[in-house]
């Protein structure tokens, strides 16, 4: 009986490593409850995030929360550790995850967002769709760059605006002259 236990405890140590190892790499953790959801959705939701470098783990949440407490995260984590979960893992962009999650949760109303770890702070179900609700990385970096590209947009258009004035100037000119000499 001993050398069964050994084993079990052995595959349950390797099982929170690897866990542990997942969320290593990611710094953003969304948390759902998945209970109602069918195969199909929950295969077109992982297929949704895998477009964004985003992955859908279902783990034991014993093994998550040991993992979590491994990496030092904030404690709260494991109030969201109940019940069926599943754990939105982004490595890049968590609002755009957040964006998919709360899109899949109003096709799907099964799917239900219990709160998330972003960064180092841990948000509730209404403070993730809040985040949801947010321009995303690209399009902050985006805007960022349009309002730094319109004063140099305006000198060049200032600019050109002088010699493009003369231009038109001696040309007004030029007409009147050529029909003051042809009268």
């Amino acid at each position: 009986m001993a050398i069964v236990a050994k084993k079990i405890q052995d595959a349950k140590t390797a099982a929170i490593n690897e866990t542990k190892g997942i969320f290593s790499q990611a710094e953003d953790f969304i948390f759902a409850d998945y209970r109602g959801l069918t195969v199909e959705q929950i295969t077109r939701l992982r297929r949704e995030l895998r477009a964004k470098d985003a992955t859908l783990k279902v783990v034991k949440n014993n093994f998550a929360r040991l993992a979590f407490e491994q990496l030092e995260v904030p404690a709260g984590v494991a109030d969201y550790l109940t019940g069926p979960t599943a754990i939105a893992i982004s490595p890049k962009d968590a609002n755009e995850v957040a964006k998919i999650l709360f899109a899949f949760s109003r096709e799907a109303p099964a799917l239900h967002v219990k709160g998330g770890l972003l960064g180092s702070s841990i948000y509730d179900s209404t403070q993730v769709e809040a985040f949801s609700k947010l321009p995303g990385r690209l399009e902050l970096i985006s805007m960022l760059m349009s309002v730094m590209n319109g004063p140099a947009r305006n000198l060049a258009a200032a600019l050109n605006d002088i010699p493009s004035r003369l231009v038109r100037t001696v040309k007004a000119i030029a007409d009147k002259k050529a029909e003051g000499g042809a009268a």
